[in-house]
């Protein structure tokens, strides 16, 4: 985007904004581009949530920013967290109770950000990796994409605040079998159940999602904030409540054999053996 310096004159394009391994640039068409960098899968640890936070604040404060595409680099939007350690993301399985808390109290700070979000979502969103998804305004994605509350299959309670934002999009009936199933959702049948706000063609999704932001930004922003406000206004709060909950039962479940065998299904890409204990 080119900007005026105070003597109206046109510098060049404005660089990207770093946050960690995420990057904000906002174009002329008033649109932040937020994008996670962490490919292939970009795992999540408190550091990227913070840093997604990070470049929400920023974006909030431009002016020149009416909306927000967050959108990510590689094969995946976001394949939850990573429990075997290989990627360098730290390891939800080591973070502990300490991290979990403040992994949710980052997670919180999205949702209290004042600039509308449409989710690109190419590849899985999984998991925590869901959650993410669910905390934009609006999701856009292909036939490619998919969706996991894998929660349950790794002998887990779900997180991210996914107990209040899943059942306004698909129903609480639907939640309900997607957390205790698990099971993987096609981007056909997201769109179909209110997960996707709109499906389009793998390789024109980036483009898609940033006209869809693009259109946003074209109403008069402080309506939007002021819209956005009443319809999300307490919308953080009730995250930042459940979230305490959920984080309560992961912390109980975390201390159990069948969380243990979850995680080693998981890094073995085998089917898990639950005893219930």
């Amino acid at each position: 985007m080119e900007r005026t310096d105070p003597d109206g004159a046109y510098g060049g394009p404005m660089p990207a904004s770093s946050f960690g391994d995420v990057t904000l640039e906002v174009g002329d068409d008033h649109v932040g581009i937020v994008e996670v960098h962490r490919p292939p899968n970009n795992y999540f640890d408190v550091e990227l949530i913070r840093s997604i936070a990070d470049a929400y604040a920023a974006a909030d404060a431009d002016a020149a920013c009416r909306a927000i595409v967050l959108c990510s680099e590689g094969r995946h939007f976001c394949a939850g967290a990573d429990f075997t350690g290989s990627s360098r993301s730290t390891p939800l399985a080591s973070s502990g109770a300490d991290g979990a808390r403040e992994l949710y109290a980052q997670a919180v700070r999205l949702f209290e950000a004042e600039t509308p979000v449409v989710a690109a979502v190419q590849g899985a969103a999984i998991g925590g990796g869901l959650g993410l998804a669910c905390s934009a305004d609006f999701r856009i994605g292909s036939d490619a994409s998919r969706f996991a509350a894998n929660f349950a299959r790794l002998g887990f309670h779900h997180g991210f605040g996914l107990t209040v934002t899943l059942p306004p999009l698909v129903g609480q009936q639907r939640s309900l079998e997607l957390l205790y199933t698990g099971r993987r959702v096609g981007g056909v049948e997201a769109a179909q159940i209110g997960l996707l706000d709109l499906l389009v063609e793998p390789d024109v999704l980036r483009a898609e999602a940033r006209a869809y932001a693009a259109d946003i930004a074209i109403s008069a922003p402080l309506a939007v904030r002021s819209i956005r406000h009443t319809m999300r206004g307490d919308l953080a709060d009730r995250v930042r409540e459940a979230t305490a909950h959920e984080d309560a039962e992961q912390a109980r479940l975390r201390t159990t054999s069948d969380w243990a065998e979850g995680v080693r299904a998981s890094a073995e890409r085998r089917e898990p053996r639950f005893e219930g204990r």
